[in-house]
């Protein structure tokens, strides 16, 4: 059937000749009105220096810290000495940051967080040693700490997972936190090789050390064969959500179940790269296969919106085993997804 020419000229008078730049919804006209130049056009994504969702870059002097005007620092953490397993997540951050075609609109969450909030990529926490695991826990803890002194909020990237506890050491020093924590590991084990301080057991650390509730965690994702070193989490009034119960459950009711055993107190949210099954991120040194599918971590996350969010982090992405780069452009997504939650979070104070 041939198109009807009055409805085709009409198409035409809206969207050819000199209109063919023109966009009429008002959303989406002020999302280009802030990324397009009068001639409109932007600057390539491939162009300058890559920063963490291309992010305005800060550089941090850590002695003598500015802050002042942020909303969220997005702060590196090259950091691998906790893994178990293959190393090379220090390397996280790098590729992270030179991923583009991520945001700067969530078309779900109707938001554009490098607009909507004040936030910058202020560069890589500063470590005294390449070597010495508790030190370099010491330099993040510090670091996070002269970011709440300042009332920003951290987005982390890792580095392996045992940076999550000097983060919640200096989130949760005062009052423990909530937390919503996504990964294939409930990472609440005991002492491994003679160090209580790996990645397999940071929120076992947290939790006895007073800055974590348990009673107020979520643990989704969890699978492969460890579970038996995981007892704590349950024993502690953690909920554990396995991967095997999440086709059941639907990612709604697990966001759902996820904002009922957090409440409306203050929230950390941690996301290890693992808990996306290896067929989307195969880059990170502890794979476990059947877990979530992009989509399905988006979904999750999106549906938290609201959120009294602290801080978060990304972790575990280790770029040389990730030869397509799905892994970081994965990390990269999901930083992005937790940024916009950050916009309607009641901690910034900024969203609707």
């Amino acid at each position: 059937m041939d198109m009807d020419k009055d409805k085709l000229a009409a198409i035409r008078a809206k969207f050819g000749g000199e209109n063919e730049s023109v966009i009429y919804d008002p959303e989406f006209r002020a999302v280009a009105d802030k990324l397009f130049d009068p001639a409109g056009t932007r600057v390539a994504p491939y162009a300058g220096l890559p920063t963490f969702l291309d992010l305005p870059y800060r550089p941090t002097d850590w002695k003598n810290p500015d802050f002042s005007g942020l909303d969220v620092a997005l702060v590196g953490v090259p950091m691998d000495l906790g893994i178990t397993n293959r190393n090379g997540c220090r390397f996280g951050p790098r590729a992270i940051r030179a991923m583009e075609r991520v945001g700067p609109f969530n078309h779900v969450l109707k938001c554009m967080p490098g607009s909507d909030l004040c936030a910058a990529d202020i560069g890589d926490v500063a470590f005294r040693s390449r070597f010495d695991l508790q030190k370099s826990h010491e330099d993040i803890e510090a670091a996070i700490s002269k970011l709440m002194a300042a009332g920003v909020v951290p987005l982390s990237v890792g580095g392996d997972h045992s940076i999550s506890l000097p983060i919640l050491r200096a989130l949760g020093r005062d009052k423990p936190v909530g937390m919503i924590h996504i990964d294939a590991h409930c990472d609440t084990s005991g002492p491994f090789d003679g160090s209580r301080f790996h990645h397999g057991g940071p929120f076992r650390q947290a939790v006895l050390e007073g800055v974590l509730d348990p009673e107020r965690t979520i643990q989704i994702g969890i699978r492969g064969s460890s579970d038996y070193l995981w007892e704590f989490s349950e024993e502690t009034g953690m909920t554990v959500i396995h991967a095997e119960e999440i086709s059941g459950l639907g990612c709604e009711k697990i966001a759902e179940l996820a904002r009922k055993k957090v409440g409306d107190g203050a929230v950390y949210l941690s996301f290890d790269i693992d808990s996306l099954d290896p067929a989307y991120a195969p880059g990170t040194g502890t794979p476990e296969i059947g877990g979530l599918t992009t989509r399905e971590a988006q979904e999750m996350l999106r549906a938290l919106k609201g959120v009294n969010l602290i801080g978060g982090d990304v972790v575990e992405v280790a770029p040389q085993y990730d030869a397509t780069t799905n892994t970081a452009h994965a990390g990269a997504q999901m930083l992005f997804e937790i940024l916009s939650l950050m916009v309607f979070s009641p901690a910034l104070k900024t969203g609707s």
